[in-house]
């Protein structure tokens, strides 16, 4: 159901009504007693291939239904074992493994072996016709994975690779999926989750919730709630008031309604934190964006600070360039540009746009993102540029992420969500990233040199300066109009403790607690 829809009419005193806002009785005390939980998820799943996973909640799944060679530890950005009974890495380029016995693929498609591990990792390498998919630089520094035995084998690197234990090998391009499965399901297989993890992905009903069970044949420490529901509610207002309503269990939240859902009895609130990045940029193969002086004329003109407190309410601090403070990398010099609308003008004069021009930028169907483009807008005015807001719900927005329809963008509101390497966040910039997500087309090649050097030095204090040399040089682009690394505010019961990884956006359904 569209949850933006079933605001309507219930905005006031939902809760202390015992008005059902989702539209079903999810009882909270039903779900405690029972060992069920329901979660709230921003957006619903797109696909659970882990080589083309669309984000986040699509890798939340994969990881809960999945396992890797390797995981997190709950909370923590240290990993563990996990399908591996034992993995070390003998060298620079040469990581052994060896497979815990009895581990079986659900729906009945029999061991996992080392077959498995090679099958799945060396997906993630370019095919013979240069196509590869949406993960691959997680996995850019393969050569090959050699089966030794039934249960062992070897990961070849091409190169070191200091990234690949946290960007691959513990997080959804590190999972292991069933040859038999992928080859038999075809096309059907991004809908399937197949695995060998604590649960099972037993109902998927696009646009209303999914459902994970717990895996009977799971072997290793079984998940504390027997069932995870997750439901897709796009408004955060609609969130709330589920949540305040006790018809979900655990949900992300507006940080301006943290007080007030703090103070419902029966919930916790906790604040993160983010590494993400969101920012606006123009599709500069375009005119007028092709030219520097257009886009450099809109990064004075967009008040950043105005944005933060009408969108944000002044929950989260600015970013000023890709790499979240914290992360190896983080450039702190970056220039802080303070709004200068004449020094707009006068650029826009100088590109011969004296006169404006109008153009459209797209965003997300959600309130933040709205209220972003409300104050571009009228700070574009100021300088000439009419804009138009296209207001998209999520499958249509993301779709500009295939078959190259990101030509079509003109300006758009861009936020994707940050992990622990550096590498992880420059490889959606690279030429090759253009007709998928990349999708300011930005294309240059010191910057796509630097990502892959940064892939593979193993000094740190080098790959440092690799990560602020490409920062350097897409703010020279004047391309991307940073905005900010995120904040995320977590309401839910107070009987819960929930498994959240550092980032804030990935969620380890296995780690769910009761207190």
């Amino acid at each position: 159901m569209s949850y933006e829809l079933t605001r309507r009419g219930f905005l006031a005193g939902a809760a202390a009504a015992g008005v059902t806002v989702l539209g079903q009785p999810w009882a909270n005390v039903a779900y405690a007693a029972d060992g069920k939980i329901v979660v709230r998820t921003d957006e619903d799943l797109q696909n659970l291939d882990p080589a083309n996973r669309a984000g986040p909640i699509d890798v939340n799944v994969i990881l809960a239904v999945g396992q890797g060679l390797v995981k997190f530890k709950p909370g923590t950005t240290e990993w563990e074992n996990d399908a591996a009974a034992e993995i070390k890495q003998v060298s620079d380029t040469l990581i052994e493994f060896r497979l815990k016995e009895g581990l079986k693929f659900t729906g009945g498609y029999g061991d996992l072996t080392a077959e498995d591990v090679k099958f799945s990792f060396e997906r993630f390498k370019p095919a013979a016709d240069g196509t590869k998919v949406t993960y691959a630089d997680d996995w850019a520094a393969l050569d090959s994975v050699e089966v030794t035995g039934p249960l062992t084998g070897k990961i070849h690197l091409k190169a070191p690779s200091p990234a690949v234990w946290l960007i691959a090998l513990a997080d959804g391009s590190g999972v292991i999926i069933s040859k038999k499965a992928f080859e038999a399901l075809g096309d059907k297989f991004k809908t399937t989750a197949i695995g060998s993890g604590p649960y099972i992905l037993k109902e998927w009903v696009p646009r209303d919730h999914f459902t994970l069970v717990a895996n009977p044949d799971y072997i290793g420490e079984k998940p504390a709630f027997s069932e995870i529901v997750g439901k897709p509610i796009t408004d955060d207002k609609t969130a709330q008031l589920a949540l305040q309503a006790g018809e979900i269990d655990f949900s992300r939240i507006d940080p301006a309604v943290a007080k007030d859902v703090e103070a419902t009895k029966g919930l916790k609130v906790e604040k993160l934190s983010a590494i993400d990045y969101v920012w606006i940029g123009p599709n500069i193969e375009k005119k007028p964006f092709d030219d520097v002086r257009v886009r450099q004329a809109i990064r004075k003109a967009i008040d950043v600070p105005a944005i933060i407190a009408a969108a944000y309410n002044g929950a989260v601090d600015q970013a000023f360039a890709l790499e979240a403070p914290g992360l190896l990398g983080h450039w702190k010099d970056a220039p802080r540009y303070e709004r200068d609308v004449d020094g707009a003008k006068a650029l826009l004069e100088e590109a011969g746009l004296g006169g404006g021009f109008t153009t459209k930028l797209t965003v997300l169907n959600k309130a933040v993102a709205q209220a972003t483009a409300a104050v571009v807008q009228a700070n574009l005015a100021e300088i000439g540029i009419e804009v138009e807001i296209e207001a998209l719900d999520p499958g249509a927005y993301w779709a500009y992420g295939e078959n190259d329809a990101s030509k079509n963008l003109e300006l758009v509101l861009v936020e994707y969500r940050g992990k622990f390497d550096p590498g992880f966040q420059t490889q959606w910039f690279t030429s090759d990233q253009i007709g998928t997500w990349n999708w300011q087309r930005w294309s240059n090649k010191d910057f796509d040199a630097l990502h892959k050097q940064g892939l593979v030095e193993p000094d740190p204090k080098k790959r440092e300066q690799i990560y602020v040399d490409a920062q350097k040089l897409m703010d020279e682009s004047a391309a991307f109009w940073w905005i900010t690394h995120n904040a995320y505010t977590f309401a839910f019961k107070d009987w819960l403790v929930p498994g959240i990884l550092p980032n804030g956006n990935q969620w380890q359904y296995a780690s769910f607690k009761k207190a």
